[in-house]
This record gives C-alpha cells, sequence and structure tokens, in this order.
C-alpha cells in the first residue's frame, strides 16, 4: 500500500503545475497553523531566474492535488490569477482579514471554518 504522508522536507521545492500542464513554480514552503497543524497554505516560487527576482505567491492548500505521474502538484489555477492575488501586507501570515480575502479570491473556504 502506498503511503499517505509526505514528509515537508519532500513538499519543499515540489513543481506545481496548471491545468494545461504548464509549469508555475514549485513549493517553497508550507504554512502551517499551530493550534490545529492543519496546512494553511503553501507559499509557491515562480519566475525569476536561478533564484533571482523569484517572486512568492501562498496558495490555498486546497487548490493543490499531487500527482504521482508528474511527481508534483496540479492546481486549477493560471499564471494570471497567482500575478494578480491580493497583495500580501505586513504581518500577513497572522492576519485573518487579509486571508478571508486572499481565500476568497481563490473560491476557497478559509481553512479554520
Amino acid at each position: 500500500m502506498a503511503s499517505t504522508t509526505i514528509s515537508s522536507r519532500d513538499v519543499n521545492g515540489t513543481a506545481v503545475y496548471s491545468p494545461t500542464g504548464d509549469h508555475l513554480g514549485q513549493i517553497d514552503h508550507l504554512m502551517i497553523d499551530k493550534k490545529s497543524g492543519t496546512v494553511a497554505y503553501a507559499v509557491l516560487g515562480f519566475g525569476g531566474f536561478l533564484g533571482l527576482g523569484e517572486g512568492h505567491h501562498p496558495v490555498p492548500w486546497q487548490k493543490l492535488r499531487y500527482d504521482t505521474e508528474r511527481n508534483g502538484f496540479i492546481t486549477d489555477l493560471t499564471k494570471d490569477q497567482l500575478e494578480g492575488a491580493p497583495a500580501r501586507t505586513d504581518g500577513w501570515q497572522d492576519n485573518r482579514d487579509w486571508a478571508t480575502t486572499f481565500y476568497g479570491y481563490y473560491g476557497v473556504a478559509p481553512y479554520w471554518i
């Protein structure tokens, strides 16, 4: 039986693909809610060259599905949607108002609801 769990160190660096198979970037790191242990979102690194100028955008964990054939995550999000996402504010990691807007932008219920 295949494992249903994965180590966070194996998630970091994993490729993320659009619905059409375009490579969007890779998982830079995960943000985990300390109280519930729930993965709040993955921070996607994309763009730039050799790590320079790379953008980082949080993506709701619910928007990622692991694809064993690609050995990466598939999302229904496009590059344009990622680039048009709400700008992060100071303290965005702990700002529920910002997170509510962010989750709404992606059409996903916030993880804490």
